[in-house]
């Protein structure tokens, strides 16, 4: 973790030395003083600072040009002044220019402590605050991993596994699995659970913005930079930083991200120092790792710097028996959440959803789930208040052809969006635009329907009475 920057500018020797000798006592302090107020006035136009602790009265750069120098620069530094000739009004004018504290020479030894300590805590308070409001923490799909099925069972004994080593981990199922669930269980019962666990999602920061994000920022470091800015890694210092779609990374980013692996140290983005941070690195990707190495887009050394514990998500579509204890645990939950009374599940329901595909996985069935208790009026919910959509797909499987209620209904409304979708297009000579305002449907909403059913509009302008390319 980061040191804290602490200068201390006096004309009076013995007074920097009484000053070092007490705030030397802190802890991971990086103590720096000046005798000199011009060289210190410079020191502070060019470099960090958390604590600036400077006299009033000094010759050339007074103590107070100091402060609203320091100010100016870093809004977020702590600023102790301390004089020997107190006054009110100079206690107001320091508050005013920003000084954060003010102490009367003489001073004791453990006040001059306490107060340094306490400016110092809440300058490292304010940072967290400040890096965890932009911090872009994504809500989780559910607050607990469910499943009786085999696939599940395995993944629940690897987490076991994995927790209680400090290896780094790669988690990885197609979109929707609950990979950020997993890391979440593997912080929880690794030694590391009294920590920080610090999501990012590589593919949702812009890649301008991601080193900072990753590494922090010093004061000065690109246009906009006017304070100096904790990064993510170092805010997960004795933690778990866990690494959302890392097959997101440039390939800039993957070498930096390779060597902090490697040697656990960070520099910020414009700093000069090396940083120590102790981590652990919990990763997860949809993407197919080993094709993107054999396309040049994945380095082959940090697939295997992360890659050491491994946990593999099945998709819903292979563990369909969990569907309904997933379809009991979200019901129950949402429906108290929005406040609606139900108190049972048609069967239908449960034989609807299992048949579904879920190419959103999880997640997309609690959406579903959502959607329906939102349309629920009754005590049960119906197949009547899933969306149309599942329903229809539900019904389009295998073997269905055969006959079944849900086949033969997603049969008849794919006719009659057919028949009606032509008509419209008939009698407009093909004008989308008009089409859908006599459907009374944005215009972006007909255009995915006619994608659906394989319409070309231009048919009907050619032609007049074609039916498309789908007919």
């Amino acid at each position: 973790m980061a040191r804290s920057r602490v200068l201390v500018v006096d004309d009076e020797q013995d007074m920097l030395d009484v000053c070092a000798d007490v705030l030397r006592k802190l802890p991971e302090v990086e103590l720096q003083v000046e005798t000199q107020s011009q060289r210190a006035l410079e020191r502070l136009t060019h470099e960090s600072f958390d604590l600036l602790l400077t006299d009033v009265r000094m010759p050339r750069v007074a103590g107070l040009d100091l402060v609203r120098c320091a100010r100016q620069r870093d809004p977020q530094v702590a600023i102790l002044v301390f004089t020997a000739y107190p006054s009110v009004e100079s206690a107001v004018e320091a508050m005013k220019l920003g000084a954060s504290d003010y102490l009367a020479k003489p001073f004791l030894p453990e006040e001059l402590l306490k107060v340094a300590s306490r400016l110092l805590e809440a300058r490292r308070l304010r940072d967290e605050n400040q890096l965890l409001e932009r911090q872009l923490e994504r809500g989780y799909g559910f607050e607990e991993i469910l499943g009786t099925s085999a696939g599940m069972q395995g993944v629940f004994e690897t987490i076991r596994r994995v927790a209680e080593i400090e290896a780094d981990v790669l988690i990885v199922g197609e979109t929707g699995t609950g990979k950020e669930l997993v890391a979440r269980s593997i912080h929880k019962r690794s030694a590391r659970k009294s920590g920080r666990f610090v999501p990012v999602d590589c593919g949702a920061i812009p890649e301008d913005l991601l080193e900072s994000e990753f590494f922090g920022h010093e004061r000065g470091a690109f246009t906009g930079a006017h304070t100096r800015s904790l990064g993510l890694l170092e805010f997960a210092h004795q933690g778990t930083f866990f690494l959302d779609e890392i097959g997101e990374l440039s390939p800039r980013l993957q070498v930096k991200l390779l060597r902090v692996l490697q040697e656990r140290k960070i520099r910020r983005v414009g700093g000069r120092d090396e940083i120590g941070v102790d981590v652990r690195v919990v990763a997860a990707t949809s993407r197919n790792l080993a094709e993107e190495i054999k396309q040049g887009r994945f380095r082959e050394d940090l697939f295997y710097r992360i890659n050491v514990g491994r946990i593999d998500l099945p998709p819903l579509r292979e563990r369909r028996e969990d569907i309904p204890l997933l379809v009991e645990h979200f019901v129950e939950r949402h429906a108290a959440e929005m406040g609606r009374q139900v108190t049972g599940i048609d069967p239908e329901v449960v034989e609807v959803l299992s048949r579904y595909p879920w190419p959103g996985n999880v997640r997309e069935l609690q959406n579903v789930l959502k959607r329906a208790l939102a349309m629920c009026r009754q005590a049960v919910l119906s197949v009547e208040d899933l969306p149309d959509e599942i329903v229809v797909a539900a019904g389009d499987k295998p073997g269905a052809e055969n006959g079944g209620f849900f086949y033969v209904r997603g049969q008849r409304i794919a006719a009659f969006e057919r028949e009606y979708l032509t008509s419209l297009l008939r009698a407009s000579g093909g004008d989308v635009s008009q089409a859908a305002r006599d459907a009374r449907t944005p215009r972006g909403t007909f255009y995915r329907l006619l994608k659906k059913h394989d319409i070309d509009p231009a048919a009907f302008r050619n032609h007049g009475e074609s039916s498309g390319g789908g007919a």
